[in-house]
């Protein structure tokens, strides 16, 4: 008996310490409104969308661009780093209340994630050290291949038929891995999104090439928990406000040295 009371308040004191400190997930706009803050969840390694600079602070595109929108709705935003792989449990659990860090839309990913208006264009390429051979997608047989664990790379290469001709499918937990190896020599290329591996190629001219044959065209947007439907019509609204403002040409051309925004 002494046994069985000792059980039932162990597993009593588990529901108290683990079921009151479970996190509140809010959906609607006046909920948001009334704790006064969002919380964005992002890859912290993510250049030019979302990365950190020599002085470890926050930049990027979509940092920028989501410090407008919230400027223009009154409410503070709270940048929180993921792991990349978790992505979906964070934003169901409640840990963040949107995926904002160059999520590309897929159909996939549709199904457990409500998506905003697409903002950005951009498609999956073979990076490659300057002087490889490869420059289609079934020059790869043989090679060494790296993308980002679940990411939309992974997905396209994992669903094309040269997967299964690959010498090895090499999965990082962050592109700046994956450049990584590619710089040691230790994989043959990187699938990644052109922007990204746009952006890495201009820090280093010279040195990476990009091959002529991409794997998946593709839209960024904002992620969203399938009931925050209140909160994305909000900031899709925003979006369309600042752009017709100018406020969305600014941003684009100071990390991109052009306007490569979608929405009007």
């Amino acid at each position: 008996m002494k046994k069985i009371i000792m059980i039932v308040l162990g597993f009593t004191a588990f529901i108290t310490l683990y079921g009151c400190t479970a996190k509140e997930v809010i959906n609607t706009y006046s909920e948001f409104e009334e704790r006064g803050y969002v919380i964005v969840g992002l890859d912290d390694t993510f250049a030019p969308m979302g990365f950190r600079n020599n002085e470890n602070e926050l930049v990027g595109f979509d940092i920028d661009l989501a410090k407008a929108v919230f400027n223009y709705l009154g409410l503070e935003v709270r940048f929180q780093p993921i792991d990349w792989n978790s992505k979906e449990l964070e934003l169901k659990s409640g840990s963040i209340d949107m995926i904002w860090n160059g999520l590309s839309i897929t159909e996939a990913r549709k199904k457990e994630i409500l998506f905003s208006l697409p903002y950005l264009a951009n498609r999956q390429i073979i990076l490659t050290k300057s002087g490889a051979t490869i420059d289609t997608i079934s020059d790869l047989a043989g090679k060494k291949l790296g993308v980002q664990i679940s990411s939309a790379a992974d997905q396209a290469v994992t669903e094309n038929s040269i997967s299964s001709q690959l010498g090895e499918l090499i999965k990082y937990d962050t592109y700046n891995q994956a450049i990584l190896e590619l710089d040691n020599n230790t994989i043959d290329g990187v699938v990644i999104d052109e922007i990204m591996g746009r952006y890495i190629m201009s820090q280093k001219e010279g040195v990476y090439q990009v091959a002529s044959e991409s794997f998946l065209e593709e839209f960024y947007g904002i992620g969203y928990r399938l009931e925050s439907v209140e909160l994305k019509e909000k900031i899709d609204e925003a979006l369309q406000i600042l752009s017709t403002r100018g406020v969305t040409t600014t941003i684009s051309q100071n990390w991109f040295d052009e306007d490569i925004f979608l929405i009007s």
